[in-house]
């Protein structure tokens, strides 16, 4: 690592107790030495668990840590349009709350790849998940994950999050887990802060830099997560998505493979074939996958069904 860097850790929160992941990111910036100048924000986005709450105020003890409580909750776009005025560094590293930094030198990952030639240049270091929970993975025999639909959905697409596979769809796999990107070019390029729901924010944000020639850069330096949430809440996460890109899919045309789908179904003509089948299967469909067997093929077909049921607007 070549230079000196000034850098801001930006971690949106909600109902997460990131006080582990903060001490890890702190542990890491204090080892680098004077060669970095830093400061890690958490800014709490209305929260409603109090114990949650509570642990997080931990993190105003430690060193250039800060907690921010907003009280009240504005959206996965606006919390991180907020951090990005707050911080102070000259990039912003933004990693989401609930991860866990993989790499011992993950902060100095970054850093070695920051180019100066290229100032306004973004660095995706993209996800993983834990390749099991207890040491076993979900096909294991007694798996406490073997029937968990998010877990097996995220392992199963594990080998589409390198970074090389990345690098084939630049702007189309960037993702706020975990990304570094100038403060300039984050004030200029805002979340679109209309994105109130989950999903599809950052889709956006990737568009947007397409479309001013700004540079993503995929590496090898992911953040990881293990917890995973019920099959009906992941279910019930998945249709907000899916409803959010339905309300914004005139800009983001192109830019996601479920709507494209949706397109040629309807070019076909095939729309109202299939918004009989989510009428007729959706609700067994459903059931399927919020219960102890989930199985994820059905998972993707649901999700195709249920985009394609939504009204038109």
């Amino acid at each position: 690592m070549v230079g000196k860097y000034n850098i801001s850790i930006l971690l949106p929160s909600y109902n997460n107790d990131c006080t582990l992941l903060v001490e890890q990111l702190r542990r890491q910036c204090e080892s680098i030495g004077d060669n970095l100048t830093w400061e890690i924000i958490v800014a709490d986005d209305g929260s409603t668990n109090k114990e949650t709450i509570a642990a997080n105020r931990a993190i105003n003890s430690m060193t250039h840590c800060l907690l921010i409580e907003r009280g009240f909750n504005s959206g996965r776009a606006a919390i991180r349009n907020f951090l990005a005025k707050e911080a102070k560094g000259e990039h912003l590293l933004f990693i989401d709350s609930d991860m866990k930094a993989e790499k011992e030198n993950f902060i100095e990952e970054y850093l070695k790849n920051i180019e100066p030639e290229k100032p306004r240049q973004v660095i995706c270091g993209g996800v993983n998940i834990c390749k099991g929970i207890n040491g076993v993975t979900p096909q294991d025999d007694g798996s406490p994950m073997r029937n968990n639909l998010r877990y097996i959905y995220e392992l199963t697409a594990m080998p589409q999050h390198t970074a090389d596979k990345r690098k084939g769809n630049e702007y189309g796999d960037f993702h706020t887990a975990n990304f570094l990107a100038p403060k300039e070019v984050m004030l200029t390029h805002p979340f679109d802060e209309n994105f109130k729901e989950y999903g599809y924010e950052d889709v956006l944000f990737g568009k947007h830099l397409k479309e001013d020639g700004i540079r993503i850069q995929h590496i090898d330096n992911p953040v990881s997560f293990s917890d995973f949430e019920s099959n009906g809440s992941f279910v019930s996460k998945t249709e907000t998505s899916l409803r959010t890109l339905h309300n914004h899919r005139r800009q983001l045309k192109g830019y996601a493979r479920i709507d494209s789908a949706a397109e040629k179904i309807t070019n076909f003509g095939l729309r109202p074939l299939l918004r009989l089948l989510y009428r007729i299967a959706g609700k067994k469909l459903r059931e399927n996958l919020t219960s102890e067997k989930p199985c994820l093929k059905l998972f993707n077909i649901y999700k195709l069904l249920y985009y394609i049921s939504l009204p038109e607007k």
